[in-house]
């Protein structure tokens, strides 16, 4: 999941799917994972990061840490389109692939009916909705990370 680099740098998770009825799609809760899960102290007091990696051959301490005021849903108006949707903030360690898995919701297009639970570890979801009597989905979920 993580390369070793030596210097802090910022870095987007972009997000790209095809939507169907649906107006936005976003991480839900406070504790969404993006396998980095919660924060944890660093050694020495200097803060804290989503996510800690100590390196065997020096024992320096890669964090990772999710910046939270920058998590953003990706809206109708976005699809087909890459677009950054949290920033993290690296030192030492850069980031290569996401996952993504259960916890996104989303929103129906023309009904506002909240879906929650939002799988999209297979690439695609799709649902019924009841208000309008037509299917909604995410399809074709692609990402890319972009340096800050």
């Amino acid at each position: 999941m993580v390369i070793t680099l030596s210097c802090l740098q910022k870095f987007g998770l972009q997000f790209k799917a095809t939507l169907e009825n649906i107006s936005k799609v976003r991480p839900d809760g406070e504790d969404f994972r993006w396998f980095l899960k919660d924060s944890v102290p660093l050694k020495g007091g200097r803060g804290s990061a989503s996510m800690i990696q100590k390196c065997k051959l020096c024992s320096r301490e890669n964090s990772i840490d999710i910046l939270k005021d920058t998590i953003t849903p990706y809206n109708a108006e976005d699809s087909e389109k890459f677009k950054t949707i949290v920033h993290f903030e690296c030192r030492g360690l850069e980031p290569v692939d996401f996952q993504p898995q259960a916890g996104f919701a989303a929103e129906g297009a023309e009904s506002g009916t909240q879906f929650g639970e939002v799988n999209l570890q297979e690439k695609d979801w799709n649902e019924y909705d009841e208000k309008i009597h037509e299917s909604v989905g995410i399809y074709e979920v692609m990402h890319q990370f972009v340096k800050i």
